[in-house]
């Protein structure tokens, strides 16, 4: 017991000292540039550093194998803690799905730690490295758990078994690792994509490209776990299987960390989330003010123009009332918290524009949440051999990781040349298309799951306890697979092309927050519908509780998932058709082989789903 105290007091320590130290240079950066302003008001972002050697795909290289990496042991947790949560901590069936889930919501929402951290503290490789270790310290006691079964609970009749100090072992490591996976997430989307200058139509394809290679290395990496780590993992001992993920991570720290000196790096600014609290509090004290019709009479920087003026952003009419901030009463100085610019009031809108579509695809992740926890238990109710060879159940993911693995490059070099050549869009569709094309897959994909777990139950109760095989889930595995590909890869795209410079490892890590919320909703949702149908059953007894699998009703619950999905893909359809996009580089198949002159003039484009490009005229920079 107090070897546990005592290591739990050392890591909150660390981590304590970790944040004291990061406030205390973000305290002296403010300091440093309130000495060196003529104005109060200024245009803080990111001060670009970059030498001939740096950034482009060589940067990347790095990034892609620590990716591989690190989601081995990731993957193959995400997918197979279930059984370890249900056979060594002695969870029951909906126990164990919603400290999954509960667990997995909480990495991915800590990913706007990460992406705030290394926006506003610390460079987002460093912040890598940080969360990197934290990361190892929760797989450190991950082992010493699941190995001393001591440690371990006995088990009981109960939801859950474990109390007191097993306890507090058993959650500090998981949500250790949770804090370290997510805060990584948060920022090395961002670090890639910074290696491409996306106002060089050249580096701006590349840049799309990227991410679809991100999103490759990750299902390469996925696919080694869910088929070697979660094999180990089930069929030989547990702590084995966090040794090797707690030694592919560590292997990945190395490699990311020895690319430093080819990396295009991005020194931190100031906070975003300070910035739209000003703009917020700003509008707040100017609520009677009358904003002016003419948009110059706004304010704006009017000095160092050779080095801001690329960074302005023009005025837009939408959400005219956050104009009220950057109205300057007359006889007033301008000062922080007192007036905002309009680039600044600007970065809010754009954010505010992009929750609609964050908001839209919180339901296809509540999908994916019981791919890795219903279906995974279901799995352990069928037929896991193929021959004389035992499959574990939560190796069954390996299917879709096998198709995002082989149609990513079909994707990349099939077919968006040939979507390109019809659409003329240099990434052959939109992101926000992407994004929709996921959203139909995922609904379909919870209707065939349905269909499958009825099968499932015929076969087992209605035919002598038979098996259907394991590989009848791969239908709906596979379509959701699909639907991951199109959108994730969408969203990263499109938070980070969409956000402001200096807000974008935080705005990339709003695709992890949609899967947070998904994961947190899911956990309602189970809670919720046993609760309801527990009331309104014959039985008395909800779909989903109990330790008996074979009679529930799980089928229900993907179909209600279903309705949503639909329902939720409408309102998506409509909040893509209001979206109207920040920027886009005009594509020219020329141009892509070199990089053009300046230009000094941009257009904004409004794009929906379904609709054409639009040119909408600007005001001119100030």
């Amino acid at each position: 017991m107090y070897t546990t105290y005592g290591l739990m007091t050392a890591i909150t320590t660390t981590f304590t000292i970790l944040c004291v130290t990061i406030q205390r240079r973000h305290h002296l950066m403010d300091l440093k540039a309130e000495a060196e302003a003529e104005a109060n008001v200024g245009d803080v972002e990111y001060q670009a550093r970059k030498t001939p050697r740096q950034g482009g795909y060589r940067a990347t290289y790095f990034i892609f194998a620590m990716m591989l990496l690190d989601n081995i042991g990731f993957v193959a947790n995400m997918v197979s803690l279930v059984l370890y949560f249900m056979n060594v901590m002695h969870f029951d069936y909906s126990g164990s799905a919603t400290t999954t889930t509960n667990l997995l919501g909480t990495a991915f929402l800590l990913t706007i730690v990460g992406g705030f951290i290394s926006d506003t503290y610390m460079n987002r490789l460093n912040t890598c490295i940080l969360f990197g270790i934290i990361q190892l310290l929760g797989y450190s006691l991950l082992v010493i758990q699941s190995h001393d079964k001591t440690l371990q609970p006995d088990p009981c009749l109960k939801s859950t078994c474990v109390h007191g100090t097993k306890a507090l072992l058993f959650y500090a490591s998981i949500y250790l690792l949770a804090l370290g996976g997510g805060g990584i997430r948060g920022c090395v989307p961002a670090l890639g994509a910074d290696q491409f200058d996306e106002k060089k139509p050249k580096e701006h394809a590349q840049l799309a490209s990227f991410f679809n290679w991100f999103l490759f290395s990750i299902t390469v990496g996925a696919s080694l776990g869910v088929t070697f780590v979660v094999y180990v993992s089930t069929e030989s001992q547990w702590y084995k299987g966090f040794i090797i993920s707690m030694s592919c991570s560590a292997v990945g720290l190395i490699f990311i960390a020895s690319g430093k000196r080819f990396y295009h790096a991005r020194v931190p600014g100031e906070s975003p989330l300070l910035r739209v609290l000003q703009v917020l509090v700003v509008t707040v004290r100017n609520w009677r003010v009358k904003v002016p019709l003419d948009s110059d009479e706004l304010y704006e920087i009017q000095s160092h123009e050779s080095s801001l003026k690329k960074k302005l952003i023009p005025h837009t009419n939408q959400f005219r009332v956050l104009d009220k901030a950057a109205v300057l009463p007359e006889g007033n100085e301008a000062r922080r918290w007192k007036v905002c610019t309009v680039t600044q009031v600007e970065e809010v809108k754009i954010l505010t524009r992009m929750m609609p579509i964050l908001l839209s695809t919180i339901i296809m992740n509540t999908s994916l949440a019981q791919l890795q926890t219903f279906s995974i238990q279901q799995g352990t109710l069928m037929n896991t051999y193929i021959g004389k060879l035992n499959i574990p159940a939560a190796s069954i993911p390996i299917i879709p990781l096998v198709f995002m693995t082989l149609l990513i490059p079909v994707y990349e070099f099939a077919f968006i040349p040939l979507v390109r050549r019809i659409t003329g869009h240099p990434n052959g569709i939109t992101e926000l298309q992407r994004v929709g094309v996921g959203l139909v897959l995922s609904a379909i994909s919870m209707v065939i799951a349905g269909v499958i777990e009825v099968k499932r139950k015929h076969e087992f109760n209605d035919h002598n306890q038979h098996r259907i095989s394991l590989f009848w889930l791969s239908f709906h595995y596979a379509i959701f697979g699909i639907a991951d590909m199109f959108t994730l890869v969408g969203l990263l795209e499109f938070f980070y092309k969409e956000a402001p410079q200096g807000m974008r490892s935080l705005s990339t890590s709003f695709s992890f927050l949609s899967l947070s919320i998904g994961y947190y909703l899911s956990t309602v949702f189970v809670e919720l519908i046993n609760l309801v149908t527990s009331k309104i059953g014959k039985s008395k007894k909800g779909w989903l509780e109990g330790r008996d699998l074979n009679r529930n009703h799980v089928q229900l619950f993907y179909w209600f998932l279903a309705i949503l999905s639909l329902i939720n893909f409408l309102i998506y359809l409509m909040c893509a058709k209001w979206y109207k996009y920040q920027s886009v580089v005009p594509f020219d198949k020329g141009m892509l082989l070199k990089d053009p002159p300046p230009r000094n003039d941009e257009n904004v484009y409004s794009t929906s789903f379904v609709s054409t490009v639009q040119n909408i005229p600007q005001n001119e920079d100030k």
